[in-house]
């Protein structure tokens, strides 16, 4: 996706490829290694980029690469999914305690003994104890 976006603002196809392992944290280095190229020719390559995206530098180039990204979206749907289950409060965690699995519902402060015989193997009973 972003190597498509960059080809449309006028790069080469190495260029766009340089410019994504750039911006996903890579350094000149790495992205040498990962291209099979030197550190000179990645440089080459950042020099011309900084020129056709009118950028002056690294962390330039990365913030207007960032929206393009997919992990950004992927975040950006994560947190809103979590955020959606927050509100429905239907999201529960199962816990292992001893021979039981507690079920909570966060926020709640609620616990629920879901298996086993409701004692801590001792006897004595987990109710009560609020997750401590």
């Amino acid at each position: 996706m972003l190597r498509d976006v960059l080809i449309q603002k006028g790069l080469s196809n190495r260029e766009a490829e340089v410019a994504e392992l750039v911006s996903k944290g890579l350094s000149n280095k790495e992205v040498a290694n990962q291209l099979f190229v030197t550190e000179k020719t990645v440089k080459f390559h950042l020099t011309n980029i900084y020129k056709k995206m009118n950028v002056k530098s690294r962390a330039q180039l990365i913030v207007w690469c960032l929206p393009h990204l997919g992990f950004v979206e992927s975040e950006a749907r994560v947190e809103a999914s979590a955020a959606q289950a927050a509100q429905q409060n239907t999201y529960t965690q199962t816990i292992p305690a001893g021979s039981s699995t507690v079920t909570t519902l966060p926020g709640s402060g609620i616990n629920r003994n879901v298996t086993g015989n409701g004692t801590n193997g001792n006897g004595n009973s987990d109710i009560g104890m609020g997750g401590l």
